[in-house]
């Protein structure tokens, strides 16, 4: 079954969640810092050699020469855009596709063309796959580009998730269909008073929590209660939310995630994690602050994950700043 490109950032980005890793994702040597400024890669015989056909957001049609061969990330922009200009550090939103440069095949099902949500992608190489952040950074709404690279030139250290060895050619196509506006970085509802036997949140001025875990057993039950109350769109099941979130241990207090920490969001679907921190999300409004307490059968389960043990309860803190659809 072949992975969403959306599908496969979000692994990343929330492996500790999506019962992979609690540990951050890490750039390729090739990528910037955090695309602090736009590269502007340029137009190649590889790049030039893929051909294009298809209106603007609908899905195209590519075609090329097999086996492709890259030396080097190139990028060819088929259609020039007159909108607004993608910085680095924006949220573009992109209907993105991905080929197999060796065979010509998709490598995932292409997203955001026609009435598909489009793809909110950080333009930012350690929040996003590297490729797609050198191809529509710096060009203009309305841009329709192909970038052709290696595979971990492409997707970063998640080449191996779509069976690629580290230099398989592959070809990406983007349309910059929009630019998102910029979210908050912390909860901004209405304060909700707490609710008895829950932990006790005190916030800094950046809106990061610090949990305290009452001396007592957890509940045996996914429990959760409002924070922060938001005024913004409801979340539904399978929206791709953005959030701020930390986790912590109920027998100890001990952290094991957070976003904080790592000084930036995450993006992914609500059915990509954890079936407690799922619950937490659902039917809760933009701006909220929610707090869930997660026991192992809502969470990893008798097997555990890492640090956290079968028998571990975990509690979440959780700001949501953003969902699409």
């Amino acid at each position: 079954m072949r992975r969403s490109l959306s599908v496969l950032t979000a692994a990343l980005v929330v492996a500790g969640l999506a019962a992979c890793s609690s540990s951050s994702p890490s750039p390729t040597a090739s990528s910037t810092a955090a695309a602090a400024t736009c590269q502007n890669a340029k137009a190649g015989s590889s790049s030039d050699s893929i051909k294009v056909s298809g209106a603007f957001h609908q899905t195209p049609t590519v075609t090329f020469a097999t086996p492709l061969k890259v030396t080097d990330l190139e990028r060819t922009v088929v259609t020039k855009g007159t909108g607004k200009r993608v910085q680095a550090g924006a949220t573009a939103g992109l209907a993105l596709a991905a080929y197999d440069g060796t065979t010509g095949k998709q490598l995932a099902a292409p997203e955001g063309f026609g009435t598909q949500a489009v793809v909110d992608a950080p333009v930012d190489d350690k929040k996003w796959l590297p490729g797609f952040v050198r191809g529509v950074e710096c060009l203009n709404v309305g841009s329709r580009v192909v970038v052709t690279a290696t595979a971990e030139e492409a997707f970063g250290q998640a080449f191996s998730q779509l069976g690629l060895k580290q230099n398989a050619p592959v070809v990406l196509l983007a349309d910059i269909v929009n630019i998102a506006p910029k979210l908050p970085t912390k909860a901004n509802g209405t304060p909700v008073p707490p609710t008895p036997g829950f932990p006790t949140v005190k916030l800094s001025k950046t809106g990061e929590p610090t949990i305290t875990v009452p001396k007592a057993d957890p509940p045996t039950e996914t429990r959760i209660a409002e924070l922060k109350k938001g005024s913004g769109e409801t979340v539904l099941p399978g929206d791709t939310v953005t959030v701020q979130y930390k986790g912590v241990l109920w027998r100890n207090g001990q952290m094991f995630d957070s976003s904080w920490s790592r000084g930036q969001t995450a993006s992914f679907q609500t059915t990509q994690v954890v079936k407690g921190f799922q619950k937490a999300l659902e039917g809760q409004t933009v701006g909220s602050q929610v707090i869930a307490i997660v026991p192992p059968a809502d969470g990893y389960g008798t097997a555990g994950q890492g640090e956290i043990k079968g028998t571990d309860t975990m509690v979440f803190v959780v700001d949501i700043l953003g969902t699409t659809r």
